[in-house]
């Protein structure tokens, strides 16, 4: 807890005049960190509005909309459950540019300057209030977003399951969607904050709300992240379409009614590179990190960006990551384009990529970047490599363990694989089952 007030008091000092506004997501340990941060907030004659238990998007979206001198969000996002941390915007509901946070940390830890301390001589206690409308204005704010047509929503008879994760958003976009005429499955749409699967929406952990789908006979599946900034979909045969998709079918959506540049991080699959092209716009990339791609935005002046994790960011709607304007955009392209989701998805490119975690080796960052590195390229902007090398048995052998593995979700038809290029020209394809991959063009 004295973590957490140290923190409040730090951020007290850096923020100019104005309340500064609260939230959390439902984690059990999250009272206990909401009360930390408020003490401190208060101590030092700050006043706070509460906004209680809201997505991460929603705090981005109210920080600004309430003249708030700051926002902070009480969230360990896609993390597990035991986890939790503090997430803190400025007053245009975004989030702090990484020379603030470094000057944020440097407060606490005590290495900033002598003349940045953080305490401070008030003459009275800060107040605590608390407002009601922060998901109505979340919502007001989507459905007058460019892509959305919520009326066409209505009009469509949709039928959707969503697995909420008992997360911040398991009540808010629920509850947007039926009040757009959408008939609702609801699997784990209580803000309780016991996480009944893995915490990150992955396809491996969708199994049930695949199962809803395809018992209910829904349209598609919606599966959030504990605090609400990432969606991940699952078609109509219960198949979940990896993360990936979400950005490029929304990307699809949002350039198919303006041009704009679109915004994505160098992790980002290809697919959006071939979105972009296929409505004429610019396709800008960034170093791997939210708060880059709203700066890549605004310097861009893109309508929209966002990461190859189910991260969707509109301008016109909040600075950050929003599972609820995705959401409005997929079933809009639903409602709009008369087809089906598989069918929205075949229209776009397919790539192959496989995203894993390991235990770091035992060597320093110098050796392991030196590791990594052999027989690389490295692009501008952040690390990534590009190995100019054949897909051999590995590949083989994963594909093999996957389809003979005991998973909780069907095979998906084309899924994403591990991908890496053989030659100066992507592999515009994805493996099949048993298959190993081998690039026979003469660059």
């Amino acid at each position: 807890m004295s973590v957490c007030r140290a923190y409040a008091l730090a951020y007290a000092a850096m923020c100019g005049e104005g309340p500064i506004v609260v939230a959390r997501d439902p984690r059990g340990s999250g009272e206990l960190l909401r009360d930390a941060v408020i003490a401190g907030l208060t101590e030092v004659g700050r006043d706070v509005i509460d906004l209680g238990v809201i997505p991460t998007p929603t705090l981005l979206l109210n920080t600004a909309a309430l003249s708030a001198a700051g926002g902070l969000m009480i969230t360990a996002s896609h993390n597990p459950v035991e986890w939790n941390g503090l997430k803190f915007a400025d007053p245009s509901g975004r989030y702090l540019l990484p020379e603030d946070s470094r000057k944020l940390i440097a407060s606490v830890t005590g290495s900033a300057p002598a003349d940045e301390t953080i305490e401070a001589a008030v003459e009275r206690r800060g107040s605590v209030g608390t407002d009601d409308g922060a998901g109505r204005r979340h919502a007001d704010r989507v459905v007058r977003a460019t892509g959305v047509d919520m009326e066409a929503v209505a009009a469509a008879d949709l039928s959707v399951a969503v697995d909420g994760v008992n997360g911040a958003a398991s009540g808010l976009l629920p509850d947007f969607l039926e009040s757009h005429g959408v008939t609702v499955r609801r699997l784990h749409c209580s803000p309780n904050g016991t996480f009944p699967r893995p915490a990150e929406p992955l396809p491996e952990v969708l199994g049930e709300v695949g199962r809803v789908v395809r018992e209910t006979g829904a349209h598609l599946g919606l599966a959030l992240d504990p605090d609400g900034d990432r969606l991940a979909l699952v078609g109509p045969d219960g198949v979940p379409l990896g993360e990936e998709a979400t950005l490029a079918l929304a990307a699809r959506q949002v350039l198919g009614a303006v041009r704009t540049p679109l915004v994505a991080n160098l992790s980002s699959s290809r697919m959006l590179d071939d979105v972009a092209g296929e409505a004429g716009v610019e396709m800008v990339r960034t170093p791997v990190g939210e708060i880059n791609v709203v700066e890549g935005m605004l310097a861009a002046d893109a309508l929209l960006g966002g990461e190859g994790n189910g991260g969707v960011i509109h301008r016109e709607v909040v600075l950050g990551r929003d599972a609820l304007t995705a959401a409005a955009l997929i079933v809009t392209a639903l409602a709009t384009s008369g087809v089906d989701l598989p069918t929205l998805r075949a229209a776009i490119p397919s790539y192959a990529m496989a995203k894993r975690r390991y235990i770091m080796p035992e060597v320093g960052p110098a050796e392991l970047l030196k590791r990594l590195t052999e027989g690389a390229s490295l692009l501008a902007g952040g690390l990534t490599l590009v190995y100019r090398q054949k897909l051999g048995r590995s590949l083989e052998s994963e594909l093999v363990n996957y389809k003979n593995g005991d998973k909780d979700l069907p095979l998906p038809p084309m899924p994403d694989w591990p991908y890496m290029r053989s030659c100066r020209r992507p592999l515009r394809f994805p493996p099949r089952r048993r298959e190993t991959v081998r690039c026979t063009r003469r660059c």
